[in-house]
């Protein structure tokens, strides 16, 4: 099976050939090629991809920003943007139909193959929240209240089905009925008849709600209920009768329960998805193999130790999970070099803060983790990169990042060396504290190794380490990766 299903809307014959055969040797289904927007939709229509990639400067009368626009009310597909066009007018205008990418011409391989991957998942994530929302709201809507109104003298006018299945009574019956004939409400704690319920559960009032309350049928079904009263008044504020709205809390609780069990589905969803996103990167590089999540646990186990919340060390842990996601853009022969990187090579190496940041911008969690992911090799002196950032211009999360990251990738094995020990990385941020690593993440740290009872996992089995290439270790240790 394709990666994906993709539509190509290229006015250039030759350039839409081109972009074909690169999409179908990196794995993607080609549907179909449209010169013009009017193409573009009838094969929109016909094929239904995935996504779209669309050039901004199309022949027929609508341009690629004109025709995306449609793609999106009609049919609610994705749009990556292929122009060579960069002027504000042209980026502000595709702006507006909230495209998944823009890429400029020319663009490399790589460059579309991640650029498609990031727009296929948000298409796909966005898809699976909507259908959640909407299943969420159609829940919540079945849970109707009941409602009766009654007239000046207290007897029903109207009550709606919800009414009367609760009530155990039909709603051409009680019409004309005294409302203390239909039902009554009890308190929960003394069981006795509640009088004055126009002031204590009027909606005007600080509580509107009134739900330590026990509704009890004509039939003697007794079911705990909350309950508001309002009252109906005519054109002139003269009292013409009150609604009184009933909510069985027996199902609203039981209801909450189901809908915590859903947000628990979709919480278990999105742990899995970030883990998923971090294997693609280590699965390039079998000697980092589980870096991620031994980042991660260290870095949680850190903020738990500094005090942090628990919704804080969660975040952590996806930051953690996903610091080096943007590995996935850098040469596999350079992730397993066992010798010492060039200068050019180290640039790309580098590059790879930056590119988890691009990957991860867009996705809104609720926590920091793009930022910590582009900051996470920065360092208190500016030494660090890719922004050269000092003190607190670096965020917490990265700060703690950067310890719990130089400790397991020192005490790991790596392609040009052989592990170099805990002992080792405990000595590197101890030398560093409050000079290039924060302070309180060293100690903390120090902590947890030192009797606080942390250990990592025991490591996979993974090939045996070279020799080590002692050349490389003359690059400061704050660089290990």
């Amino acid at each position: 099976m394709g990666k994906g299903r993709i539509l190509v809307v290229e006015d250039e014959a030759v350039v839409a050939l081109g972009i074909q055969n690169n999409l179908e040797r990196l794995g993607y289904e080609v549907v179909g090629r449209a010169s013009t927007g009017q193409e573009a939709l009838a094969l929109a229509q016909a094929a239904g991809p995935d996504l779209v990639l669309m050039d901004v400067m199309l022949g027929g009368g609508m341009d690629g920003i004109d025709t995306a626009l449609e793609l999106h009310e009609r049919f609610n597909l994705p749009v990556v943007y292929l122009s060579a066009a960069t002027d504000e007018k042209t980026l502000d205008r595709a702006k507006r139909t909230d495209p998944f990418g823009y890429i400029t011409k020319p663009f490399k391989d790589h460059e579309l193959s991640l650029t498609i991957e990031v727009a296929l998942y948000k298409s796909r994530t966005e898809s699976q929240l909507q259908e959640s929302e909407q299943l969420l709201s159609t829940t919540l809507g079945s849970l109707a209240e009941a409602v009766v109104a009654t007239d000046t003298e207290g007897r029903v006018t109207y009550m709606n089905p919800a009414a009367a299945v609760m009530l155990g009574v039909g709603q051409e019956e009680a019409l004309g009925m005294e409302v203390a004939g239909v039902f009554t409400v009890l308190d929960q704690d003394t069981r006795l008849p509640i009088t004055g319920l126009d002031e204590i559960c009027c909606p005007h009032t600080a509580q509107p709600m009134c739900e330590d309350m026990l509704l009890v049928t004509r039939a003697g079904l007794e079911v705990p209920v909350g309950l508001s009263i309002s009252p109906v008044r005519g054109s002139r504020g003269d009292f013409r009768g009150r609604v009184q709205v009933l909510r069985n809390v027996s199902l609203r609780k039981n209801a909450e329960a189901e809908l915590q069990g859903s947000m628990q589905a979709l919480r278990t969803a999105f742990r899995q998805t970030v883990r998923a996103l971090a294997s693609m990167a280590e699965k390039r590089d079998p000697y980092t193999a589980g870096h991620q999540q031994r980042v991660a646990r260290l870095a949680c186990a850190i903020g738990r130790e500094l005090g942090l919340s628990p919704e804080s060390v969660e975040g952590l842990e996806v930051a953690g999970t996903l610091h080096d996601i943007g590995k996935v853009y850098v040469p596999a022969e350079i992730l397993a070099k066992p010798a010492r990187l060039s200068h050019m090579e180290m640039g790309i190496m580098k590059s790879h803060s930056e590119v988890g940041f691009e990957i991860l911008r867009e996705v809104n969690f609720p926590w920091p983790v793009a930022r910590s992911v582009l900051e996470h090799h920065e360092r208190l002196d500016g030494s660090g990169y890719p922004g050269g950032l000092k003190g607190a211009e670096i965020s917490r999360e990265a700060r703690i990042l950067a310890v719990a990251d130089v400790v397991e990738a020192m005490s790991s094995h790596r392609p040009y060396r052989a592990a170099l020990g805990l002992p080792l990385a405990l000595d590197e941020i101890r030398s560093g504290r409050d000079r290039i690593y924060d302070a309180e993440a060293v100690d903390a740290c120090l902590a947890l190794m030192n009797g606080g009872g942390f250990t990592f996992d025991e490591p996979e089995s993974c090939p045996a380490a070279p020799a080590p290439d002692l050349s490389r270790l003359a690059a400061p240790l704050a660089t290990e990766e």
